[in-house]
């Protein structure tokens, strides 16, 4: 799912392309997409776009009279900018927003349609759209550290809760807690005051260096390979692979369709945090550390 910094570099590549431009029209071809009856999405016809926004992993596009576009990408939606009155992929294709200067499509791989768009009148509207994370980039330790101990919930949960901090989700999460040097599952009212400081310091500054390395990797362009799995990353999407600060092979732990990656040696003191479906099927067999576990590869 893209999070903050691509979110960011999405925005202000449109922001050059169509911001000051009327949108000429919306052509849906995904019928799951539109959530929205009311105002309809003819409405938009011939409007002005104002302004661009980020509401947590949201992409708003601002339009005259207080209309706006609330476009959730979810997991497997992307954006692409085309020239004007080009047509989307047929079996990726969801939507095309015509503008004079292009198109912009959007498209979602996979079987499963879980992308968004709305259509909202009026500030009180949009802001139903809001889960209320905290922007941490513009939040002090104080405020970060208010949130993060309201509930007692592990730290992967409390860094991709919407409702608690805005636009973190599985990927910079894991960058954040192996720079932080903090446990995935340690619980957040745990926490003491150093490792509470820390963990702020290392959000902010995971955010901030890679929404400055994606801006310099696009450049004047618009972003077109926006993933999970960036090269550079120290720990996410890297099982097996050496840490870059320790060597020690990056761990996981599986669930659902997500994975938690993290370094023993860096973020739990060694030991191997506990995959649900293969620590119950191995149970005492379960190797507990990193020695144990190599000695096991290695017979």
């Amino acid at each position: 799912m893209p999070e903050l910094p691509d979110i960011t570099i999405y925005i202000e590549a449109l922001r050059h392309r169509i911001e000051g431009r009327r949108l000429e029209q919306i052509r849906i071809f995904g019928p799951s997409l539109l959530k929205s009856v009311e105002p309809p999405i003819e409405a938009v016809t011939g409007r002005e776009v104002v302004a661009l926004r980020r509401l947590g992993k949201r992409i708003v596009i601002v339009l005259s009279d207080e209309h706006y576009l609330v476009l959730h990408l979810m997991i497997a939606g992307r954006l692409r900018w085309k020239k004007a009155g080009a047509t989307p992929p047929h079996k990726l294709g969801l939507a095309a927003f015509d503008f004079d200067s292009g198109t912009l499509i959007l498209t979602e791989a996979g079987t499963k349609r879980r992308a968004s768009l709305h259509l909202v009148e009026g500030e009180a509207a949009l802001a139903e759209h809001d889960p209320g994370g905290l922007e941490v980039l513009e939040a002090d330790c104080a405020a970060f550290r208010e949130r993060l101990i309201q509930g007692n919930h592990t730290l992967k949960r409390a860094l991709t809760d919407p409702h608690l901090l805005s636009g973190i989700g599985n990927a910079y999460s894991d960058e954040i807690l192996h720079r932080a040097r903090l446990s995935p599952i340690r619980l957040t009212q745990k926490l003491g005051d150093d490792e509470i400081e820390r963990l702020y310091r290392a959000t902010r500054s995971t955010l901030i260096e890679w929404t400055e390395r994606l801006r310099t990797e696009v450049g004047d362009g618009f972003p077109e390979k926006v993933t999970a799995f960036r090269e550079g990353m120290a720990v996410h999407g890297r099982h097996r692979d050496p840490c870059p600060d320790c060597g020690a092979p990056v761990q996981r732990i599986v669930y659902a369709s997500n994975e938690t990656n993290y370094c023993a040696n860096c973020q739990t003191g060694g030991k191997l945090l506990a995959d649900r479906a293969l620590s119950r099927l191995l149970k005492k067999d379960w190797p507990r550390t990193l020695e144990e576990l190599e000695a096991r590869r290695g017979t």
